[in-house]
């Protein structure tokens, strides 16, 4: 399925009124779909220690979750496949419920040094860990301690980079460290 974006980006009534309607038009009728990930996008993913997750519940709310674990755990599968081992957390399950209702999902995946961000929108497969026990073997870092109930699947649709304008620089405190800066006791 080629992703166009007009599919994901349903904004030409505010793009006329705001002005900008014309490059995105142009944008719309380019061959290029955003639905298949390139090198770029797989090393920028293997890169990321954490992304924001968006879902909806079944009474129509978005919910967003910060899901986290070492560098690298969001694993590109392949092309339109991406998945992740995911840890017990809260307990509370509610992304996971909000998948089991309706399998669209969307991530936002951010590298604040550089300023860049990509959106991934996706259906996901959730599987319980002892259904997967090989995909979860792949997914599993052996430095990270934590219990893995699932993996989670996501077949990618569609993706697309934002503009870097309003993205503030932050740094974590392992960036901070190679860089040379040392932080004093508080």
């Amino acid at each position: 399925m080629a992703a166009r974006r007009e599919r994901w980006w349903p904004a030409a009534i505010p793009q006329e009124h705001y002005g900008s309607r014309r490059p995105n038009a142009r944008l719309e009728e380019s061959p290029v779909t955003f639905d298949r990930l390139t090198e770029a996008e797989v090393a920028f993913i293997r890169e990321r220690d954490g992304f924001y997750q968006a879902t909806v519940g079944e009474n129509g709310w978005p919910y967003v979750q910060f899901r986290g674990g070492p560098k690298g755990f969001l694993h590109a599968i392949d092309e339109s496949t991406i998945a992740y081992a995911d840890s017990r957390g809260n307990r509370q399950y509610i992304s996971t419920g909000n998948l089991d209702a309706d399998p669209r999902v969307s991530l936002i995946l951010m590298d604040y040094p550089n300023r860049a961000r990509l959106k991934i929108w996706a259906r996901a497969e959730v599987r319980d860990a002892e259904q997967v026990p090989q995909l979860i073997d792949a997914l599993r870092d052996p430095s990270y301690p934590a219990k893995i109930e699932r993996a989670v699947v996501l077949h990618v649709e569609a993706f697309d980079w934002n503009c870097p304008q309003h993205i503030p620089q932050r740094f974590t405190l392992e960036e901070l460290a190679e860089s040379g800066y040392e932080s004093s006791p508080r």
